[in-house]
């Protein structure tokens, strides 16, 4: 599969700090350890490049390179940097002008850190608070702590079927280039550790936002981009996806865990959502790519039915409108129109044969998903109505 996007050149330095996920500290990391700045920052530091590797732009502040990867349990993951600066500035539309870096800064002889700045293809990590525990453009240690904890308690890339893109590190920005980057902020600045978020990720295609390339805007593209090229390899691809989907709308269920109170734990999501904050692999499987909007919560067990209803919920019409996208390129395609609603419930009883959480059951004319949970409390199933007939 050939990654498509807008190139950008990204500088690679060594670093002294590095934090890697327990998961791959016995395997080849080959290019994962590095921290990636875009030509526009070089000036930040002292720090002199190894070299430059080709990426392709990935989101507001995120970069993949086609390059480099690894395969995990037959699906390839390519390499993923977060927190490599933005080209948009945070309160208008506008892109980045070195001007105004050197006036946020209080410069006056339009010279940041070791030079003066590029004004090819601006990208900036700013020290501006955003979003709570970011910097804009960059990424902060708490945010990224969430992630790479997420991604530990992970089988690697699945939570109880719920799909992830692995977090294999946490950068440290050298403090030097950290202090150069909190000189240019807004309004409120950065108090926390930058980093970088080093991931693993099947591709830059997201579900609707975010990307160049997404389920909601250029589907056909996508058939071709994955090789969807005959009918039986897009069945697989719906297969995967309500599979993934459904999983990852019962996520709470999924990574359950009893207290000794009583009460229940696992988790949920934080500002973020499935159109955006997810990425599609080559054969429909979703993984969820932002960890750091997992948010582990405790409840009471009476508000587990109501958990389960919020979440699945929260991210339906996401993946309903996803999946209509797909069997309509289907359609288009080749041509074979079945009732989709009699389609649906086919790919829905393919695709959860062997969950461990999700049953399928119908009682007269509605088809409802039996959402158990990884500690088998039979107390604790709630019946969710997801297809009527």
């Amino acid at each position: 599969m050939i990654l498509k996007g807008k190139p950008l050149r990204l500088y690679k330095y060594e670093v002294p700090e590095i934090r890697i996920n327990k998961h791959f500290l016995d395997i080849n990391r080959p290019r994962l350890e590095y921290m990636y700045l875009p030509q526009s920052m070089t000036t930040f530091t002292n720090l002199r490049p190894t070299e430059s590797e080709e990426f392709i732009e990935d989101d507001n502040r995120g970069a993949v390179c086609q390059n480099h990867y690894v395969e995990i349990d037959g699906t390839r993951f390519y390499l993923s940097v977060k927190g490599i600066g933005s080209t948009t500035q945070p309160f208008s539309r506008d892109s980045f002008h070195p001007e105004e870096i050197y006036s946020l800064a209080g410069l006056r002889d339009n010279e940041i850190g070791n030079g003066q700045l590029s004004s090819t293809s601006p990208r900036f990590i700013t020290g501006e608070l955003w979003l709570r525990g970011s910097p804009y453009g960059g990424q902060g240690l708490f945010h990224a702590s969430i992630s790479l904890s997420a991604s530990e308690m992970a089988d690697v890339t699945s939570i109880g079927g719920f799909r992830i893109a692995p977090v294999v590190g946490i950068i440290q920005l050298p403090t030097e280039l950290e202090g150069t980057i909190k000189k240019v902020f807004w309004y409120r600045r950065f108090g926390g550790r930058i980093v970088q978020e080093v991931r693993l990720v099947p591709s830059n295609v997201r579900i609707f936002f975010h990307s160049g390339s997404t389920l909601g805007s250029n589907i056909a593209s996508i058939f071709d981009q994955f090789k969807l090229d005959k009918e039986e390899r897009v069945y697989r691809f719906l297969t995967n996806f309500v599979r993934s989907g459904i999983a990852y709308l019962t996520l709470f269920t999924r990574s359950m865990k009893s207290n000794e109170d009583g009460t229940l734990s696992g988790y949920d999501f934080y500002d973020v959502w499935l159109d955006k904050d997810a990425v599609l692999a080559p054969d429909g499987t979703i993984y969820f790519v932002d960890l750091e909007g997992l948010d582990w919560v405790t409840i009471d067990r009476s508000k587990v039915a109501e958990k389960i209803d919020d979440q699945i919920y929260r991210s339906l019409y996401e993946f309903m409108f996803a999946y209509e996208q797909i069997e309509r390129e289907r359609v288009r395609r080749f041509g074979n129109s079945t009732d989709r609603k009699i389609q649906f419930e086919h790919l829905l009883r393919e695709a959860l044969k062997d969950d461990e959480v999700v049953a399928i059951e119908r009682t007269g004319e509605t088809l409802f998903l039996a959402v158990g949970n990884v500690l088998g409390e039979q107390s604790l199933i709630k019946k969710f109505p997801i297809l009527d007939r």
